[in-house]
């Protein structure tokens, strides 16, 4: 049984270090994008089962995340990246845990061992791509801030010296900011590193059977976690529109 927080790296292309959980977020992403192109050529005005299906799906999570940002239309803004990150966050939950993923791999000897490599791995449960999407979906956040409010405006909500307690504030703000991405970071790893961590133990002592219930429970929590975390980026982005219309 071999258990390990840090990814394997795979191969180099040029300074880049392929992991594996980087591979199978290329292989989450390549899923989306066929997915994305095949639909958008079945898509029909009069819808089918399968399109009804998924724009009924669509329209609850819309809902769902109207009641977070307040409003119809602060949420039809957001929604098309929302609901992206809601979508990778699930699938890769989801692939992260099917048969083969952490189980196809190689052997290689590192300091005079021989380890087992897997091929593919769970893509959050590598800190560094939870890291990375938290600082994507924070980065976003200041975007639109910037956008909405005007760069002064946004800016002096961090940066301010009218006063001490205005100067005190900003700073409390900056590491809200750097709190807020530890935040989305540690609470997605934890979660897929943990589950990972005990399907892992739970199939070594008793294979076939036992990892069943398992499984299903890591799906439940795929799913909602990818549901925390679009919560998250939808609150991230919709309160600079709530500070334009206190304006």
């Amino acid at each position: 049984m071999h258990i390990s927080i840090v990814p394997e790296t795979l191969f180099h292309i040029g300074p880049l270090s392929v992991t594996n959980t980087l591979l199978t977020a290329w292989l989450v992403l390549l899923l989306l994008t066929l997915g994305a192109v095949l639909f958008s050529v079945v898509i029909r005005s009069i819808p089918g089962r399968i399109q009804a299906g998924v724009e009924a799906l669509l329209e609850g999570l819309l809902g769902f995340f109207e009641t977070i940002a307040g409003s119809r239309e602060t949420t039809r803004r957001f929604f098309p990246i929302v609901a992206t990150i809601f979508i990778f966050v699930l699938l890769s939950n989801w692939v992260g845990i099917l048969p083969g993923i952490g189980s196809i791999g190689f052997y290689e000897v590192l300091e005079g061992k021989e380890t087992f490599v897997p091929l593919f791995r769970s893509v959050f449960s590598d800190l560094n791509m939870t890291l990375a999407l938290a600082l994507i979906a924070v980065s976003l956040s200041h975007f639109f801030g910037v956008v909405t409010l005007g760069i002064k405006s946004h800016v002096g909500k961090f940066i301010n010296f009218s006063s001490p307690i205005a100067a005190f504030t900003g700073i409390l703000e900056i590491i809200s900011e750097v709190a807020k991405v530890i935040s989305f970071s540690f609470r997605l790893f934890g979660n897929v590193f943990a589950g990972e961590v005990l399907l892992t133990i739970i199939a070594f002592l008793i294979p076939y059977i036992a990892p069943l219930p398992f499984l299903g429970l890591e799906l439940f929590v795929g799913f909602i976690q990818a549901l925390i975390f679009g919560t998250l980026a939808m609150v991230a982005f919709s309160s600079f529109s709530v500070s334009h219309a206190e304006h």
